[in-house]
């Protein structure tokens, strides 16, 4: 028996399987490099937000078009994949389609498989259609430079191919097709190999068999590189969502305690502060980079698709000026992995490189256009919240550069010294009652 097909099966899937893993490894290295932040509350509110969102898919089909094409590709490419398992032990132990020894139930699903590829192929094929064709606006915005155009039908296409080799490798593998048991689609397709000899339709059998799993291994691998992370990432990130009220922002901690001290009367201002206070105290009061950010913020970096919903709701983006949500993530995404491939190419170490996600990625401009009024979050059908990273960034701004706009700047002034937002003395307060 000729195992050499077995064993170069073995090499692939170990060099594909561990090449992500090495991938994964790095991408939880890059997460942790953020503030820990406790998201152990609302357990089960948590849980619900995971099944509904992430795999119910409850916030894509608010859009019902690309909604429902979307839920076709989920479930259908997840299903499936479910002959992944198939094909392994086929490859590493030289059977021949191994479940089908339970051939009536074999045939529900290989049936059920081949319905859904045919289903899944035209999906991605209006996808494109919408993305190159139609060209749906948000998919044509500034952020979206030729990587993140390229990679997005790079995806459809690597969709397109595996779909179809699937479909040719039923319809090519003669013995599936004289069990007439399953073939729902790959029986029409059949008839276009019937001029070749037998084994010629084996070798395509086999060649299509090879380039499914190869294929599906290097889509796999891709996934690191890709806004098609989220196939992974969606369900943690789901789950550790922002489950408090959207209006509610959080407090710094360090601030906080600053402030009710001032308001104690019991305080003494000058005396030493408490041992240990020092180690207290943030290093900074807001983010300038990613090492700034909470671990949950630089997960939503990761998890971003790329989809536009966010900036296509965003009122500041439609009236022209320069914030994109999307691009917030895109540009946080980005900069974490310039910080990754710094620290991998020195000893595991980060080296000061002078550069920052506040500046050399998003511009004061765009943080100050944001009008906080939630409407990207909302709009996410993977829970990422844009608007934190946005606040965050703006306390930077505020608390350790002063760096405010003159409207607000003003405001607090007036905050200050009136006790309010307006430019009138306390004493002048009721002066309207007697207009």
């Amino acid at each position: 028996m000729n195992y050499l097909p077995n064993i170069l099966f073995a090499i692939a899937l170990i060099a594909g399987l561990g090449f992500f893993a090495r991938n994964v490894k790095k991408l939880i290295r890059n997460i942790k490099l953020g503030q820990d932040v406790d998201v152990s509350d609302n357990k089960s509110q948590r849980w619900k937000n995971m099944a509904m969102i992430a795999l119910g898919q409850s916030k894509m089909v608010k859009r019902p078009i690309a909604g429902f094409l979307h839920v076709i590709v989920y479930v259908g490419f997840i299903i499936i994949n479910i002959e992944l398992l198939e094909i392994v032990i086929d490859g590493l132990f030289g059977t021949w389609r191994i479940f089908s020894y339970y051939q009536e139930l074999y045939g529900v699903l290989i049936g059920t498989f081949e319905i859904l590829a045919v289903l899944v192929l035209i999906s991605v094929i209006v996808f494109w259609i919408r993305r190159n064709i139609i060209k749906i606006q948000r998919f044509w915005k500034s952020e979206m430079t030729s990587w993140p155009k390229n990679d997005a039908n790079y995806i459809l296409y690597f969709e397109m191919v595996l779909m179809t080799l699937f479909l040719v490798m039923n319809a090519t593998d003669i013995h599936f097709q004289l069990m007439n048991s399953g073939n729902v689609v790959s029986q029409y397709i059949a008839p276009w190999f019937s001029g070749l000899s037998e084994p010629t339709i084996h070798t395509i059998e086999r060649a299509a068999w090879w380039l499914h799993i190869l294929g599906i291994l290097v889509f796999l691998n891709y996934l690191y590189y890709s806004k098609h992370l989220h196939i992974l990432l969606a369900f943690p990130n789901t789950y550790y969502g922002k489950v408090k009220p959207k209006g509610q922002l959080n407090n710094l901690e360090s601030v906080t305690k600053e402030v009710k001290m001032m308001m104690d009367p019991n305080v003494d201002p000058f005396a030493a502060p408490p041992e240990g206070a020092d180690a207290e105290m943030p290093a900074k009061f807001g983010a300038s980079d990613v090492q700034d950010l909470s671990w949950v913020q630089l997960l939503n970096a990761y998890t971003c698709t790329e989809c536009g919903r966010c900036t296509s709701e965003c009122p500041a983006n439609l009236t022209g000026k320069k914030l994109s949500p999307r691009k917030i993530m895109m540009d946080t995404r980005d900069r974490l992995e310039e910080v990754g491939k710094n620290i991998d190419a020195n000893n595991g170490k980060f080296k000061e490189d002078g550069k920052q996600l506040l500046g050399d990625y998003i511009t004061a401009e765009e943080l100050w256009a944001c009008t906080t009024c939630n409407a990207c979050v909302e709009a996410c059908p993977v829970s990422i919240d844009p608007l934190s990273i946005i606040i965050d960034m703006r306390r930077y701004l505020v608390m350790e550069q002063s760096a405010a706009p003159v409207e607000l700047n003003n405001m607090m002034t007036n905050i200050e010294n009136n006790g309010a937002p307006w430019p009138y003395n306390q004493m002048d307060r009721l002066n309207w009652k007697d207009e």
